[in-house]
């Protein structure tokens, strides 16, 4: 059994409460000296320790033991290869000893770098135009995407409720749209229609919960009707449940918990289409297959690559994905990573990552093996999805889905069966965006760096006109 260290957080305990460590060691029934020591990270807890202390400080067990270490340290790394910084970057054990050490400190450095970032961003995007609220709070997408993010993208609670569901109303993968909408009016006396696209505009999902009527849009598929359906279960089942995770996730009240709610809600639907244990087998027997899973589950392949980034159950773990959902102009506009890079967050706008390309041969799954340039490799594929088609005017609008994983996992995955992983020539060399990019002699580049000096010659020119 692996031993519980909690020391940082002890300590936070205590300060937050204005005590000092003979206080708690009175109230814990222990020496001061002892107390001490279990700050210091230097004696674990035995079980009595940890419940005694959590009906001290009226804490969850849960929440002193959930360690997010792997995380954070991998934010850190990412934080110090940031290319405005100078000088050689802390070691691991250094980073390491921070994160035991100095949560408080390593959580407010990492908010200061997510806060640089931010302003980064707006400025690239063409000024100020007086928006300091943007620059000081995050995004409500960038917001969400660090809370599934901390959380592996992993909800235990959620795949539970799931499956307590999908035994009430067994739904075959063959008539998924047929056995929800009988389960639906069976055990919540709820109707589902579909309605004319006349009828719901631009609307694909209309829930009354009065008349407990769910309308359906005519644009949507049948995959993606029952989608919807098991979304409206969600919260029929567990809508106090999903409330209360959004509210304990300390977010924005009005920005941010109204969504985080609606994402809670399709991470619901996805484990309610696609049973955990059932689907990380089909994955791993088809060598993870797109479509071959999508088939087994009735699902679309966009919903079977998603629900591929929530496989990161304790001794039940598929392969670490991050997926990106990007319209033609290169903005992102679906993100959830279960790796340990931020790669996800900038790559979209780097026209040598072939995700821009698919675009060109819509269905076609494009494979590709990418280095970042601190030397982390990546094996990615992707390919074009539809959005809903409401009129001649929206028939075209395809968005590229991108699947991805660290290229150690890469000899899992079928679609990079033909490729030769050891050899070095194989990885395309990518950045985050131009702005930011340290690599030289890029063919591509279209834009100077903001923080780095290209060669400039008059008597050379060189494959752009940033640098000779």
């Amino acid at each position: 059994m692996a031993k519980t260290f909690i020391g940082p957080k002890l300590r936070q305990l205590r300060i937050a409460r204005d005590l000092t460590q003979a206080d708690v060691a009175e109230r814990l029934g222990i020496s001061p000296a002892y107390v001490n020591l279990l700050e210091n990270n230097q004696r674990s807890l035995s079980v009595k320790m940890l419940l005694a202390i959590s009906e001290t400080f009226d804490v969850d067990v849960k929440e002193l033991t959930k360690d997010n270490s792997a995380h954070v340290l991998a934010d850190l790394r990412n934080a110090f290869g940031d290319t405005t910084l100078e000088g050689a970057a802390p070691d691991i054990q250094e980073l390491r000893s921070a994160i035991d050490r100095a949560p408080a400190f390593v959580d407010h450095f990492l908010q200061l770098h997510r806060a640089h970032r931010a302003a980064l961003r707006i400025i690239m995007r063409g000024g100020m135009d007086g928006r300091d609220e943007e620059m000081l709070h995050a995004s409500p997408e960038n917001a969400i995407h660090d809370i599934f993010r901390k959380n592996s993208n992993y909800f235990a609670v959620l795949e539970v409720a799931a499956e307590n569901a999908r035994r009430a109303i067994p739904a075959a993968p063959e008539s998924l749209f047929v056995d929800l909408r009988a389960g639906l009016q069976k055990h919540h006396g709820v109707s589902v229609e579909v309605r004319p696209l006349e009828e719901m505009g631009e609307s694909l999902r209309i829930y009354d919960d009065s008349s407990r009527t769910l309308l359906l849009s005519q644009a949507l598929n049948t995959e993606n009707r029952a989608f919807q359906m098991a979304h409206v279960l969600a919260f029929l089942t567990e809508g106090r449940m999903i409330a209360k995770m959004a509210r304990k996730a300390q977010t924005d009240p009005e920005r941010v918990q109204p969504r985080l709610e609606v994402e809670l809600g399709n991470y619901f639907a996805a484990a309610f289409l696609m049973p955990y244990e059932p689907f990380l087998n089909t994955a791993e027997e088809t060598g993870y297959d797109i479509d071959r899973i999508a088939l087994a589950f009735g699902v679309t392949f966009e919903q079977a690559c998603h629900r591929l980034t929530t496989m990161q159950r304790d001794k039940a773990q598929g392969i670490p994905f991050f997926l990106l959902r990007l319209d033609r102009a290169g903005n992102v506009t679906k993100r959830f990573n279960a790796t340990s890079f931020d790669l996800a967050e900038y790559g979209g706008a780097c026209p040598v990552w072939n995700v821009h390309a698919a675009f060109s041969v819509p269905g076609v799954i494009f494979p590709q093996f990418v280095e970042m340039p601190d030397g982390q490799q990546f094996f990615s594929i992707s390919r074009t999805v539809h959005r809903p088609v409401f009129s001649a005017e929206t028939q075209d609008r395809r968005l590229t889905l991108t699947l991805g994983c660290e290229a150690r996992h890469a000899h899992r995955i079928r679609y990079a069966a033909s490729f030769k992983i050891d050899d070095p020539t194989l990885y395309q060399p990518i950045g985050i965006n131009c702005q930011l990019c340290p690599r030289q002699a890029c063919s591509q580049r279209a834009h100077q760096p903001l923080f780095i000096n290209l060669p400039i010659d008059a008597n050379r020119r060189g494959s752009t006109r940033y640098e000779s």
